[in-house]
């Protein structure tokens, strides 16, 4: 359940960081509001996450998923260009994650 949780949470941590953007400095208003409440969501899911999993993986996991969910949305929908170099390093960011995952045994 732990780390059901903490996929969520990082798919948040995308969310809030897509809202940040959005929010133009928190001069917008909705954008600010979304990115408060996905912060608080995302940060208490990894907090809830790390009581049963080890701080490494769990963290390395969680920006992972916020990282490269973030590049992929900049790219899909908020006009950030695409190039190789963007491909890959996101496919880096994920192998990265895996490996330490696999690294400390996946819990």
């Amino acid at each position: 359940m732990a780390w059901i949780v903490l996929m969520i949470s990082g798919v948040l941590e995308a969310g809030w960081a897509v809202s940040l953007k959005l929010s133009e400095g928190f001069s917008r208003l909705v954008p600010t509001l979304w990115f408060l409440v996905l912060a608080a969501f995302s940060f208490a899911g990894l907090a809830w996450a790390m009581r049963e999993l080890p701080a490494g993986p769990a963290y390395a996991v969680w920006t992972g998923i916020g990282a490269a969910l973030t590049a992929v949305i900049g790219m899909v929908w908020l006009g950030d260009g695409v190039s190789v170099a963007k491909v890959v390093s996101i496919t880096l960011i994920i192998a990265g994650v895996i490996g330490l995952n696999l690294a400390t045994g996946g819990h």
